[in-house]
């Protein structure tokens, strides 16, 4: 009989399925690209390679699987498919929270097989906000990772029926960054980021590299009330900021730190426009689990493929031979972005 934090893996991932939405939700209908007829580039001088940490990391693609499964038998299968998925298509590779596995060593393979089977890509490890050092070496060292992704999810887990109620954070948040043995991506978990708290994390905790992780994608506010005896939260499945909102909260902070975004990753023009906001590498989460559990792992790689050519083909009409000129292009915001700007106080 697998432990009940096994199990709620199993939920999470059964439940985000659940809800997975098609349609966009995260913002980047709001914005779009100005079309340029004179382009003068051909495809070929197109370079998709991204870095984080000013350098540390390379990636091949300005975009990654973002961390979902691991922590029992099924959501083991999972990794390993993923992890087979993103070899093949030169992906890097985030793990899900592998903090049951500290608990509970018999979870433990669940997380090892991603990098079994993912031997040239980057590993990014995943552990919850609310553990010390040692904990979050050890998840490093368990998944042999690149780097380690800690996650704050305050609304998820006061929303979980046996969520955590303390989030006396920054401490141990301070000690992970500054002395673990690989860099450290502090993110969120579907619910955006603001100007003070991606400005506490810079300043005060001395973070490197921030996933803004936006309203819009896996809903966890949905997810976690629907495991409630009475279901009684669901006025707050809307809350947070949309990730092209986060991204935007993070324009003046985006010069001092690599900034990542996931939440609602659709299509190869959400990426596009996600770095043209700033994002230094995307992360996609549900799009690629819905492709994996409901077509499989073949027609899955198709997908990233396929995705992977249509950034190319984006960057190429819009004149762009690598990430930082595609960072460099404005896009044109709808009027109910403009007045969330206004209202925030934003330069954009």
């Amino acid at each position: 009989m697998i432990s009940r934090h096994s199990h709620r893996k199993n939920e999470h991932v059964s439940l985000a399925e659940k809800f997975f939405q098609s349609t966009a939700t995260a913002g980047f209908d709001q914005v779009r690209f100005i079309h340029h007829g004179l382009p003068e580039i051909s495809a070929h001088q197109v370079v998709t390679n991204s870095t984080l940490f000013n350098g540390h990391i390379k990636m091949q693609w300005p975009f990654y699987i973002e961390a979902m499964t691991g922590g029992s038998p099924e959501t083991g299968k999972l990794n390993q498919q993923l992890a087979m998925i993103a070899e093949q298509t030169g992906l890097a590779m985030a793990s899900g929270s592998a903090s049951v596995a500290l608990k509970d060593p018999t979870t433990q393979k669940s997380f090892t097989v991603i990098r079994d089977h993912l031997k040239s890509g980057n590993v990014f490890a995943n552990i919850g906000a609310g553990h010390p050092l040692a904990d979050a070496e050890e998840v490093i060292q368990l998944l042999d990772a690149d780097a380690l992704e800690v996650h704050i999810n305050v609304a998820q887990e006061m929303i979980m029926p046996e969520g955590d109620r303390d989030f006396n954070w920054q401490t141990d948040l301070r000690s992970i960054v500054n002395h673990a043995s690989k860099p450290v991506i502090i993110k969120e978990v579907g619910f955006g980021m603001d100007q003070k708290t991606i400005q506490t994390l810079v300043e005060q905790v001395g973070a490197q590299a921030i996933n803004i992780s936006g309203r819009g994608g896996t809903n966890f506010a949905l997810i976690e009330n629907f495991r409630r005896k009475h279901k009684d939260l669901d006025y707050l499945a809307a809350w947070g900021q949309t990730t092209v909102e986060s991204l935007l909260e993070a324009q003046t902070l985006k010069k001092q730190v690599s900034i990542i975004a996931s939440g609602g990753i659709r299509t190869p023009l959400d990426i596009t426009k996600a770095i043209a906001l700033g994002a230094d590498a995307v992360g996609v989460a549900g799009t690629i689990l819905n492709q994996l559990i409901k077509h499989g792992p073949e027609q899955t790689v198709e997908m990233i493929q396929d995705w992977q050519t249509g950034i190319v083909t984006i960057m190429t009409m819009l004149g762009c031979r690598n990430i930082a000129e595609l960072q460099s292009e404005r896009l044109l915001l709808s009027s109910d972005l403009m007045n969330y700007i206004h209202q925030r106080n934003i330069k954009y």
